[in-house]
């Protein structure tokens, strides 16, 4: 048993939005897949990954390091103890090594996204759902198929009006959503604020909004915000200000009593556990948003999930941010309190597998091999062209 080759594709998707920092004109992600020589019906097994959006596509850094580590290692070194299968924690070793601590985000995505293709590969050869298979290993054995998403939108986008937001929150609303998500910080607070109140006109009873300013304001500006959202009743208030400012986070919590979320922008376990140290998060109602695509993939999830243990936070606090199906595998095996969706922006990238719905803003993930991708036409469409006829 043994990866046979690794491939690796920079795509775009690309688009007009912006959020308060940035534009999405020039995005672009990486796909990759990984193929093994474990034959399934009658074809070689092929594990897929791709980043989150937000970070650009990694291939020279997956080309010129790190593919070529795994490819250039003893088979059987990246196999578990009974040898039937790859391992995952073993490969994530070999494509870490001679990497020097620190610096986390610039190494981060490239190897979660070949750790996210590993894991589909491990799935698929083991002949069960991602989700099953870690609920056995790593959770209490117990799987919950029905998983908490919520729509994200709200972008700021070229003449879009307060009455083209409301209509777009109210197609999430009418898909199934109720907790939606927009954007501010990209605008005055004046501005943010009759938009905030545009969407709430919109919302019924059980359905809520939630707001992000990726990480746009410095400490005054995001205490400003923080009282004027104090008179609504908000899902949650995310990413004030810069990712690695964990002061001003902690002095955030003392001018904010309802939920705050962040996270997603931090890429290694030690991060995170610095946000837990120092960023005066509250357990009991805010929430994390590390994305495992963007952060050195599962293994390195596993380790954070370990130290959110220690420091007493429970799983269910952790929602994902990404919009992928890896996510919500995760959430399903491991007791995650949900993932995030976008509805109608970086496809095929973001969804779920065809048939899917979303029903009192939770969907049930199929039972299918791997993280299912396969199970997603149009995504799987893409991830075949890159593996080519060797695609299972």
């Amino acid at each position: 048993m043994k990866i046979i080759d690794i491939r690796e594709q920079t795509l775009p998707i690309s688009s007009p939005i912006r959020n308060a920092y940035i534009d999405f004109s020039k995005m672009t992600l990486s796909l990759v897949a990984v193929i093994t020589d474990v034959i399934r019906d009658g074809k070689p097994v092929v594990g897929y990954g791709f980043n989150s959006n937000g970070r650009y596509g990694q291939g020279m850094l997956m080309r010129e390091r790190f593919i070529p580590r795994v490819l250039q290692a003893a088979p059987e070194s990246l196999l578990n103890d009974a040898g039937d299968n790859l391992d995952p924690h073993r490969i994530w070793k070999c494509l870490y090594t001679n990497e020097k601590p620190g610096g986390h985000g610039e190494r981060s995505v490239a190897i979660g996204t070949i750790d996210m293709a590993v894991w589909d590969a491990v799935a698929k050869i083991a002949e069960k759902p991602l989700f099953q298979l870690l609920a056995e290993q790593y959770g209490n054995g117990q799987v919950n198929q029905k998983i908490f998403v919520y729509a994200a939108g709200g972008y700021y986008y070229p003449g879009k009006d307060d009455s083209q937001l409301k209509d777009e929150m109210r197609s999430y609303l009418d898909r199934g959503y109720n907790v939606v998500k927009m954007k501010i910080g990209g605008a005055s607070l004046s501005e943010d604020l009759r938009r905030i109140e545009s969407v709430l006109s919109v919302l019924k009873d059980g359905q809520q909004l939630a707001v992000d300013a990726n990480g746009r304001f410095d400490l005054d500006a995001a205490i400003a915000y923080a009282k004027a959202l104090s008179q609504y009743d908000l899902f949650w208030y995310e990413e004030a200000g810069d990712p690695l400012d964990y002061e001003l986070q902690a002095t955030l919590r003392n001018y904010y009593k309802n939920p705050m979320a962040t996270g997603e922008n931090l890429f290694s376990m030690q991060d995170a556990r610095n946000l837990i140290r120092h960023g005066g998060m509250r357990p009991d109602r805010d929430w994390l948003q590390f994305d495992c695509a963007l952060s050195y993939g599962l293994v390195e999830y596993l380790r954070t999930l370990d130290m959110l243990k220690t420091h007493g936070w429970s799983a269910n606090r952790c929602v994902p941010h990404g919009g992928h199906q890896m996510s919500l595998n995760i959430a399903a095996g491991l007791g995650l309190g949900g993932n995030e969706s976008y509805p109608d922006l970086f496809q095929p990238f973001g969804g779920f597998p065809d048939g899917t719905r979303v029903e009192d803003g939770h969907v049930f993930l199929p039972a299918l091999p791997g993280i299912g991708f396969e199970g997603k036409s149009d995504l799987f469409a893409v991830m075949s062209a890159l593996s080519g006829d060797k695609a299972h």
